[in-house]
């Protein structure tokens, strides 16, 4: 783990691809996510082509010859493996993480499995079809059941003790066949930490404002859905087993260049005490409320640094 944030590099790349959009869940975080950073490649001097991501991404990139491809997809087709297919496919330089290391981290089990035996702490969880979640507790409550490969959020439920109404919610969550995770919900903190490169920035604390119950969709994307208290008011153990824990989820699950895990810590009175990684997101968010920018500008850079950095990061077999 180093102190400091790597070197910005010599501009090596000229012409840049920013993929957004897509076909996600997600697509308008990504939209709005990729015209920040399209926006910033801008003012740092690089050629930029703003792609808007359909099914007929190759052919787009084969008329567009590209140098690089900034991805700035989330969800499904975008941080997943297969974009990062299509681009190693065709031998385009492509930012974040790679074909594996995306695939392992967007699958939450798959995630946990590789996670904890490299030492990272990961809570208990069932994968049962939505039709099972919502037949019987899949887990004693409190539990959070979730899709186990989308992102932000995106169809989280928390099923408390006393709740009249958990089976319907979980039904009205998605298709019955569909495969969601049933995991123990830990108490606390919601706290974050980031890589770049191999530098674990500090951590933030998130705070989901307006009576939200947790960091949902709306906590992260909505101005004002969410304080973040920058560093983290912690314990000083706490605060560095949590880069710690970062860096080696990054590295056990294979990422490259930037990404981010979200870590619960029960510090409620009477609680466990308890550290727990939830999950590691290998394209984190780029909008003017996300965390990693605001961790790469505590730390010292602009936006359009952090921006840059990832550019001149890129490369196939990543």
């Amino acid at each position: 783990m180093t102190d400091k944030l790597p070197a910005l590099p010599p501009r090596t790349f000229n012409h840049v691809a920013v993929l957004m959009g897509g076909l996600s869940a997600e697509r308008e975080i990504s939209l709005r996510s990729g015209t920040a950073v399209a926006d910033a490649l801008d003012e740092e001097g690089y050629s930029i082509t703003r792609v808007d991501v359909g099914r007929d991404i190759a052919a787009r990139l084969a008329e567009i010859k590209p140098d690089v491809c900034f991805n700035a997809l989330h969800g499904r087709f975008g941080e997943d493996g297969l974009i990062q297919g299509i681009l190693e496919t065709m031998a385009i330089p492509y930012t974040h993480s790679g074909v594996l290391a995306s695939a392992l981290a967007m699958h939450k089990e798959k995630a946990k499995d590789i996670m904890k035996p490299a030492g990272v702490p990961v809570a208990e969880a069932r994968l049962v079809t939505r039709e099972d979640a919502a037949a019987t507790h899949a887990l004693p409550p409190p539990y959070v059941v979730k899709p186990v490969d989308e992102g932000s959020s995106v169809g989280v439920l928390i099923v408390r003790e006393g709740m009249n109404d958990w089976a319907k919610l979980i039904r009205d969550g998605g298709p019955v066949d569909q495969i969601v995770m049933v995991e123990r919900f830990i108490p606390g903190r919601e706290l974050t930490c980031a890589v770049i490169g191999d530098f674990a920035t500090e951590v933030i604390e998130i705070v989901p404002e307006k009576g939200l119950a947790f960091y949902d969709y709306e906590a992260k994307y909505a101005l004002g859905g969410s304080r973040h208290e920058l560093p983290a008011d912690i314990l000083p153990d706490v605060y560095q087993l949590i880069r710690k824990y970062t860096l080696a989820a990054h590295a056990s699950l294979g990422c490259r260049g930037v990404s981010r895990a979200d870590f619960r810590f029960d510090d409620t009175p009477g609680g466990t005490g308890e550290l727990i990684c939830l999950e590691v997101n290998t394209q984190p968010g780029m909008t003017g409320t996300s965390l990693v920018p605001e961790l790469a500008a505590y730390a010292g850079w602009s936006f359009g640094q952090l921006a840059r950095w990832i550019v001149e990061d890129a490369s196939c077999s990543r």
